[in-house]
């Protein structure tokens, strides 16, 4: 699954296009590389994050092209 929709389907930011722009932008890093939106996610990896001043860093857990609001969690977890 590309980097832009897990962090859309994960809810870890609401909107694709959003995600997408972040990449673009290179405010989305993949295991401490700059990462274009089409980078394929895959258990495992570390995705940092940076809004402003602020950074998450998460550990994708499981990738799924469809997940409920309550099973969310079950994809990544936060690492700091």
């Amino acid at each position: 699954m590309r980097v832009d929709k897990f962090l859309k389907v994960s809810r870890i930011i609401k909107r694709r296009t959003v995600a997408n722009e972040a990449c673009d932008s290179s405010h989305v890093m993949v295991n401490g590389k700059n990462v274009k939106a089409s980078y394929d996610v895959k258990v495992g990896d570390i995705i940092e994050i940076t809004f402003g001043n602020k950074t998450l860093k998460v550990k994708v857990l499981d990738v799924k092209e469809v997940v409920r609001k309550e099973e969310v969690s079950s994809l990544y977890e936060i690492i700091e």
